[in-house]
């Protein structure tokens, strides 16, 4: 060779470097896109979180006795104060920008208090319907009280300081993965509308800026709305085309576009208050199931919110914040039941994923959001509209919107040696049992129409039965016992388990950063100051 040199030596190749926050993001936290921009993202994630806003009523109200009209009022209220608390959320609680919205975890115990022997004798459905909700209000009441306690009081910041990169990936990857149930299936419900949503929702986020060299970071920011809206038309053509026309009942009312019923059923203008209904109901029982599923909710809640400061761009939640966030979250659940809304109140699965879809984690945009919730809940007919929407259209949005979240769980385990065997035992057994023991826990219940855990108290059954049904719960229980107990001042384990990178983060002052992200608005923070 010229020169007399040697071989050159072939580059070493080198693992992608871990980062403390998420790049590539368009806006974080701190900085709004435009206003035109920013108000049709907002409106963007209220439509996505219709979805469970919706789904919620539908499955409760008619078993509590109530009609189209009930129904609407109950989508009206969730929507109303979903705003509210997001709105709270993200001026006083985490600052993240997270979507609160009704929870599906409360569903099991609301199911036992519509059934309970006092209210089947009442022969008026619509007075069963008002004396059902004042029971679930009272039972969420007191259920507000263990967040509320938990968050404030700084204990769940104790809880959390113990939370390390490896035991939050089954507790952030379940909190996607493990709501599978609500995407595919509820896409074949009506396949000829569900499966061109996916395809295009897909098509116009992740091929479309590829292939075209104008509109790029249009047509990644509001794949939503475009494909929602295409989508949605071409179901209304087949409607009334009449293709449903000679439909089983089932197919109807999940492909056709005119059998929601709440547009015409949903009032011009109405403004939910407190205690609509009646003053609330207590039963001892009833209030400790739904308490038990509310620190079922709180751990759900903690990994989305994980989720949401990553794809927000965001530093890892100091613990003292984030068990602020949970205080408020409880004051949420405390509004939910003094509004009667049949549901409490969590951080928004779907909305999360739509952080990373769009690469927007703007905390403007999710406020703009909740003033479109709060509008549209008061001028109930046009929220109707949009509440239409059929349901394989909303399973498709989750198809994408819970991968993304259970993804950026995954991407935690950049901080982790994957090398290590312990590594890979905490890791394998809490996944595989976060999603095995509820997989089972839920085909014993669709079988036997109730849980493993079957005795004469229903209160004392869901409290058993819930949690266990719950997959992120699980995983995270587990990965969290093993992770603290399996030699954890071992200086070697404390570098597999990535916590030396989350150390300068236990503390609110620890890091700069967060005085950026999380500190509170009007100078809050020296009244209230995060340790």
């Amino acid at each position: 060779m010229a020169g007399g040199g040697g071989p050159a030596k072939a580059e070493e190749p080198t693992p992608h470097p871990p980062k403390d926050q998420l790049p590539n993001v368009s806006y974080c936290i701190t900085s709004p896109p435009p206003w035109p921009e920013a108000i049709i993202l907002g409106f963007q994630h209220y439509v996505v979180m219709l979805g469970t806003t919706v789904l919620i009523p539908t499955a409760l109200v008619p078993q509590m006795g109530g009609g189209n009209v009930e129904k609407a009022e109950v989508i009206q209220t969730l929507l109303f104060v979903a705003g509210l608390n997001t709105l709270l959320q993200s001026t006083f609680g985490t600052r993240l920008p997270a979507v609160m919205g009704g929870s599906l975890t409360y569903i099991v115990p609301t199911l036992s208090i519509i059934q309970a022997g006092r209210y089947n004798n009442i022969p008026d459905p619509i007075l069963k319907f008002r004396r059902s909700m004042r029971g679930i209000q009272g039972a969420l009441i007191v259920a507000s009280t263990l967040q509320i306690v938990l968050g404030f009081s700084g204990l769940w910041r104790n809880v959390t300081r113990f939370l390390s990169p490896l035991s939050a990936v089954p507790l952030v990857s379940l909190v996607g993965f493990g709501l599978y149930a609500l995407g595919f299936p509820g896409v074949v419900k009506c396949v000829e509308i569900g499966l061109p949503q996916l395809v295009i929702l897909i098509l116009i986020a992740q091929y479309l800026p590829h292939l075209l060299k104008f509109g790029r970071n249009v047509f990644k920011r509001f794949a939503v709305i475009f494909s929602v809206v295409i989508v949605w038309i071409y179901a209304v053509l087949l409607t009334v085309g009449g293709a449903y026309n000679n439909a089983a009942p089932q197919t109807q009312a999940t492909c056709r576009t005119d059998r929601a019923g709440l547009i015409s059923a949903a009032p011009w203008i109405r403004v939910p208050y407190p205690f609509q209904y009646g003053p609330p109901t207590f039963d001892a029982g009833e209030a400790f199931a739904m308490m038990f599923a509310s620190f079922v909710a709180l751990v759900e809640s903690t990994g989305t919110f994980i989720a949401v400061s990553r794809s927000a761009s965001a530093t890892p939640l100091p613990p003292s914040v984030l068990s602020r966030g949970v205080g408020w979250q409880g004051l949420g659940i405390l509004l939910s039941g003094l509004f009667g809304t049949a549901s409490g109140t969590s951080v928004s699965v779907e909305n999360a994923g739509l952080l990373t879809l769009t690469r927007v984690g703007s905390r403007r945009v999710v406020q703009i959001s909740a003033v479109f919730m709060i509008f549209f809940s008061i001028l109930g007919k046009f929220g109707a509209v949009f509440a239409s929407i059929p349901p394989p259209i909303v399973a498709a949005l989750y198809c994408l919107f819970f991968a993304y979240v259970g993804s950026v769980g995954l991407s935690f385990l950049q901080f982790c040696n994957l090398n290590s065997f312990r590594t890979k035992f905490i890791l394998g057994i809490s996944i595989f049992l976060g999603l095995s023991i509820p997989q089972y826990f839920n085909e014993f219940t669709a079988i036997n129409k109730h849980g493993p855990v079957y005795t004469g108290a229903r209160w004392f059954n869901d409290m058993v039965n819930v949690p266990f049904a719950s997959a992120p719960f699980v995983a995270a229980i587990i990965a969290y016992f093993l992770d603290n107990t399996l030699q954890p001042r071992d200086s070697s384990v404390r570098k597999d388990r990535g916590k030396h990178w989350w150390d300068k983060f236990r503390s609110f002052k620890g890091d700069t950063r967060s005085e950026e992200f999380y500190s509170l608005p009007f100078n809050l923070n020296k009244y209230f100051p995060s340790v």
